[in-house]
C-alpha cells in the first residue's frame, strides 16, 4: 500500500447548501469530483492526524463507491481510526450517536435526505462536528474556501474494504471497524422511552400500527425496534429493504410521496397509528387513522405532553423552532414557562441552543423533530415518542390534537411547495416582494391587514452570530402569517417554498379543511408575489 498524490483542478459549484453539498449522481461521477470535496474537508480540519471519523450514508447509489473513496483517502490524510456502517448504512440521527457516543472528531455522512435516488438521482455529503451535529456556517464555509483553491489530493492505493460483515481492519495506517449502527441507536432510545409500556400497547390491546420506511434508510432499525424489541407484528414495517434508488419512490415523508402509507391510514380498514420516514432517517410523518398530523402541532403536542415521556418526566429546558414552522409551540411554551426559541431553517442553529443547554426539544416544519439526545433530526425517535404518548394517555391520535386545539387554539398552517421552477423566474419572484417592503405596511387585503414585512434575521443567543436573508415574512395584525422562501435542498432548478399560517382559538371553528381555512390567505400571497406568473406553474408540487 502507498500513498499517491492526483494533480486536480478546483470545481466552480461545490459550495455546500442548508445541509452539506448535493447534486445529482452523474456530477459526483465526475473525475476528481467527489475526491476534491473530500479532501477539502480534511484540509479544512485542524489536527486530524490520528482522530476517529464516522463515516456511512443512506444507500443511496453510488453511497458504497464513495464510501471506498473516502476510506482510502481518509488513511492517506492521516485519520487514525473511522467507524463505518455495516453495508455501508448508516442513518444521520444513528450518525450523530455514534461521533456522540464514540467522542469521535466528527463524521462524513453521504445523503441527500429526501431527494430522489438512482442513477439518475441524487447524491450528498456532509460534515458533522464533534458535538454530532451538521458543520456550522465558519466550517462549510472554510471547506468551500479549500475547494476554490484545491489542486491535489491524496488517496492509498489499496483493495477495498469489506463491508458487509462486522469486523475491524487495517487500510495502511488506519484502523477501520464496521459497525451495525442498529445497536447503540436502538439502546439510545430504550433509555429515553418506555419500552415495556409500548410493547403492552402492541401486545395486549387491539392497537395496531403501519411504519413506512420508504426503501430508505431505516428499515434496519425500524424492523430491529417494532418488530424486534417491541413485538409488533411481522409487516407492521413496510418498504423497509434500503434500496439504491428507493424503489423508484421519493423519500420524502409527506402527504404525497407517501402516498400509499397514507391511503392505508385513511383506509375502510386503517390501522390506529401510522408513521413515516425519509432517505437518511431524520425526518418523519405522524398520522392517526384518518387523521394527519402537521409537522408544526406534532412539536406542539410533543412538547404539551413531554412531561408523560420517560426521558423527558423532569422537564424541558426549552424548546426552539425554525421560523417556517407555526407559532403554536411558542403557546405551550409560554404555558410552560419555558423559552421558545425562533431560528433560521436548518438544524445546524438548533446546535448552540442544545449544546449550551438552552433547549430540550426542537423542530421545523419540513417533518423534522428531535431533542438534546443527539443533535439531528430524529424520525424513529419522533415515532416513538408519540408511541409512549399514546401508550401513557390511552387515546388516539386525534382525539390528543384536537383536545390540544381546544386548550391552546389552532395554528391552521400549510406549505405550498413549487418544486424544480426556473431559477430565475424564481429569484424574480422574490425581487419582486422585496419591492414592495415600503408599500405593504398598513395595507389591508380583506379581513386581514398587513403589520409589517421583512427579511428574517437571527442573532444566536449563545455566540452572538448574525444570520440573515432567511426569507421573507408577511405578517398581519392577527399575526398571520405569509412567507416566502428559496430552499437550498433541492438540485435542480429552484424550490419555492410558501407558508401559510392563520391562528383560530374559536373550538367551533377548529374542524375547518386547512386549504379552506387558509384560502383568503392563499388569495393574498397570490396576489403579493404574482406566484403563477413567475413560476409559471398554477398549482403547488406538494401541498403539506
Amino acid at each position: 500500500m502507498s500513498i499517491i498524490t492526483i494533480k486536480t483542478q478546483p470545481f466552480n459549484d461545490q459550495k455546500p447548501g442548508t445541509s452539506g453539498l448535493r447534486k445529482g449522481v452523474t456530477v459526483f461521477q465526475q473525475p476528481h469530483y467527489l475526491e476534491n470535496f473530500v479532501q477539502s474537508i480534511f484540509n479544512s480540519l485542524e489536527g486530524l492526524t490520528g482522530k476517529t471519523l464516522v463515516l456511512g450514508g443512506d444507500g443511496r447509489y453510488y453511497n458504497r463507491e464513495a464510501i471506498q473513496i473516502i476510506l482510502k483517502m481518509a488513511a492517506a490524510n492521516g485519520v487514525g481510526r473511522i467507524l463505518v456502517g455495516l453495508k455501508g448504512i448508516l442513518s444521520t440521527p444513528a450518525a450523530s450517536v455514534m461521533i456522540r457516543k464514540n467522542q469521535a472528531y466528527g463524521g462524513i455522512i453521504l445523503s441527500a435526505s429526501h431527494n430522489p435516488g438512482g442513477i439518475n438521482g441524487d447524491f450528498g455529503i456532509k460534515y458533522n462536528i464533534s458535538n454530532g451535529g451538521p458543520a456550522p456556517e465558519k466550517v462549510t464555509e472554510a471547506i468551500f474556501a479549500h475547494t476554490k483553491s484545491i489542486t491535489q489530493y491524496q488517496i492509498l492505493e489499496s483493495g477495498d474494504i469489506n463491508l458487509d460483515h462486522v469486523g475491524s481492519f487495517k487500510l495502511g495506517t488506519m484502523d477501520v471497524e464496521v459497525m451495525d449502527s442498529v445497536i447503540p441507536y436502538l439502546e439510545l432510545m430504550e433509555s429515553l422511552f418506555d419500552f415495556d409500556l409500548i410493547k403492552n400497547m402492541l401486545l395486549n390491546g387491539d392497537f395496531t400500527m403501519c411504519m413506512d420506511s420508504l426503501h430508505a434508510v431505516t428499515g434496519p432499525y425500524a424492523k430491529a425496534i417494532f418488530e424486534g424489541k417491541l413485538g409488533a407484528k411481522t409487516g407492521t414495517v413496510i418498504n423497509g429493504v434500503p434500496l439504491e434508488d428507493f424503489g423508484g419512490g421519493h423519500p420524502d415523508p409527506n402527504l404525497v410521496y407517501a402516498k400509499s402509507l397514507v391511503d392505508v391510514l385513511f383506509s375502510d380498514n386503517a390501522p390506529d397509528f401510522g408513521a413515516a420516514s425519509d432517505g437518511d432517517g431524520d425526518r418523519n410523518m405522524i398520522l392517526g387513522r384518518n387523521f394527519f398530523v402537521n409537522p408544526s402541532d406534532s412539536l406542539a403536542v410533543m412538547t404539551a405532553n413531554a412531561h408523560l415521556v420517560k426521558g423527558y418526566k423532569e422537564g424541558l429546558k426549552g424548546v426552539a423552532r425554525s421560523m417556517p414552522t407555526s407559532g403554536a409551540v411558542d403557546r405551550v411554551a409560554t404555558k410552560l414557562g419555558i423559552n421558545c426559541y425562533e431560528t433560521p431553517t436548518g438544524w445546524k442553529f438548533f446546535g448552540n441552543l442544545l449544546d449550551a443547554d438552552k433547549a430540550t426539544l426542537c423542530g421545523e416544519e419540513s417533518f423534522g423533530t428531535s431533542s438534546n439526545h443527539i443533535r439531528e433530526k430524529d424520525g424513529l425517535w419522533a415515532v416513538l415518542f408519540w408511541l409512549n404518548i399514546l401508550a401513557v394517555r390511552g387515546e388516539s391520535v386525534e382525539q390528543i390534537v384536537k383536545s390540544h386545539w381546544q386548550e391552546y387554539g389552532r395554528n391552521f398552517y400549510s406549505r405550498h411547495d413549487y418544486e424544480e421552477v426556473a431559477t430565475e423566474g424564481a429569484n424574480e419572484l422574490v425581487n419582486h416582494v422585496n419591492s414592495q417592503f415600503e408599500t405593504l405596511k398598513g395595507k389591508q387585503f380583506g379581513n386581514y391587514t398587513v403589520a409589517y414585512i421583512d427579511n428574517f434575521s437571527y442573532t444566536d443567543p449563545v455566540d452572538g452570530s448574525i444570520t440573515t436573508n432567511q426569507g421573507i415574512r408577511i405578517v398581519f395584525t392577527d399575526n398571520s402569517r405569509i412567507i416566502i422562501r428559496l430552499s437550498g435542498t433541492g438540485t435542480k432548478g429552484a424550490t419555492l417554498r410558501v407558508y401559510l399560517e392563520s391562528y383560530e382559538p374559536d373550538v367551533s371553528k377548529q374542524n375547518l379543511d386547512t386549504q379552506e381555512a387558509l384560502g383568503e390567505l392563499i388569495t393574498i400571497a397570490e396576489e403579493i408575489a404574482h406566484i403563477k406568473k413567475f413560476t409559471r406553474r398554477d398549482v403547488p408540487t406538494v401541498i403539506t
